[in-house]
């Protein structure tokens, strides 16, 4: 590709990004468009959520939009400006403002529990590489919700991005694995699976060889009824980052 028609796919994408902040642009000459990008980028998210992220492709988003599969690309240029298209509306989303009255632990877990809610209602999320993701107004406008919940605690400006950082990878994290559990019990329910594999485990895995192992495993299998508990590891895990940051903030 060259560094001209990069940069002219870079402009088109930012220009679709900001389309409602930019001004109005001069129609194009051409077939008459009958859809808005809204509607195909709409479209796009719930074919996502539906079928998943394999199923996008612009021939597939055309049919779901009664259109032919050409006429989409006078709308996107491609299916990768798609997709940060639709990572941004879905980011956008998340509109409702942190309420300022929490303490600012509490902001800072509902940001960490809303970016998880997020992956889990939008599983195909977790497939869509983030580093350089184009920056949209969607995404702009949560990163402001989320600074702002923790300005004025006491951090740095480099402190709170990194504390956004880390509680968003955080979450995420764990987002894919309550993704993966809720996938496989929509297979096999977790105590058909246990009677299944049990005693294959226990032929092979004899105690005596993993006595640690074993004694921990019988007691959280008993607990969780489950290989494992994402929505308990989430709070627990959750509750230490957050001891960590409070403490930091403590300190300054």
């Amino acid at each position: 590709m060259g560094e001209e028609s990069a940069a002219e796919q870079a402009k088109q994408v930012v220009d679709l990004l900001w389309r409602h902040e930019l001004p109005p642009q001069p129609v194009r000459r051409g077939p008459r468009q009958t859809v808005s990008v809204d509607a195909v980028v709409g479209a796009a998210i719930a074919l996502a959520d539906r079928e998943g992220y394999a199923s996008v492709s612009i021939r597939a988003v055309a049919a779901e939009l009664g259109l032919r599969p050409m006429s989409l690309y006078t709308y996107i240029p491609s299916r990768d400006a798609l997709t940060v298209l639709m990572v941004d509306a879905v980011a956008d989303e998340d509109a409702a403002a942190i309420p300022s009255g929490l303490p600012p632990r509490e902001r800072m877990a509902h940001i960490a529990r809303r970016i998880r809610s997020e992956f889990i209602a939008h599983p195909w999320l977790l497939e869509v590489p983030p580093w350089r993701l184009v920056l949209g107004p969607g995404g702009m406008r949560r990163y402001e919700r989320q600074l702002a919940a923790i300005d004025g605690i006491g951090l740095s400006d480099v402190a709170m991005d990194r504390v956004i950082a880390v509680l968003t990878e955080f979450a995420t994290g764990n987002a894919r694995v309550a993704v993966a559990a809720i996938d496989a019990t929509r297979q096999l329910s977790d105590d058909e699976w246990w009677q299944v594999h049990g005693p294959l485990f226990a032929a092979v895995m004899p105690p005596s060889l993993f006595p640690l192992s074993s004694r921990v495993g019988a007691t959280v299998g008993e607990l969780y009824q489950a290989p494992a508990d994402p929505d308990g590891a989430f709070e627990y895990g959750l509750a230490k980052l957050l001891d960590g940051i409070m403490r930091e903030v403590s300190e300054c």
